[in-house]
């Protein structure tokens, strides 16, 4: 898989080399804009990592999402996961002081869970409805013909 693909595509399956190297490029990434912008852009610094952190909320669902699929959930789990780690960080200016607290509560619990589940379990069966190997997967549910029941013939117990 390329690594465009590995980071924009929510479609397909990581194992847990893929989802650890991509999750630590980003993070990399996102280090490397927080220590360089402010000697490279000086007073627009502030502006240029907020955009960065904003950024690399995408490769990360992306990252999730593929890694919930190769567990054998649906794509929009790994999203709301990574949603739930960082949006709460992003809500705490707006709310009263109080509620910090649980905010963080709200996104360690969920940063928790994707350690858990999408940074340490192993993958599913292959012949899983969600993590199958194929494209089709989805479809086959849908377009699998199924043998009508004969009502003419009636069934005999056997002894």
């Amino acid at each position: 898989m390329s690594l465009v693909r590995l980071f924009t595509d929510f479609e397909g399956r990581i194992g847990l080399r893929q989802f650890w190297l991509g999750s630590a490029l980003v993070a990399l990434a996102l280090f490397g804009v927080q220590k360089f912008a402010p000697s490279l852009f000086f007073f627009h610094a502030e502006k240029i990592v907020a955009f960065a952190n904003a950024f690399a909320l995408f490769p990360w669902a992306a990252l999730a999402a593929k890694r919930a699929t190769d567990r054998g959930s649906a794509p929009l789990y790994g999203i709301v996961l990574i949603c739930a780690i960082v949006l709460p960080g992003q809500l705490q200016p707006w709310l009263p002081y109080l509620w910090a607290p649980s905010l963080d509560t709200m996104s360690l619990i969920a940063w928790l869970f994707a350690l858990v589940d999408l940074g340490l379990m192993p993958s599913a069966r292959g012949d899983d409805r969600l993590a199958a190997a194929d494209g089709d997967a989805k479809a086959a549910r849908w377009t699998r013909q199924h043998a009508p029941h004969s009502t003419s013939i009636p069934s005999t117990p056997s002894r």
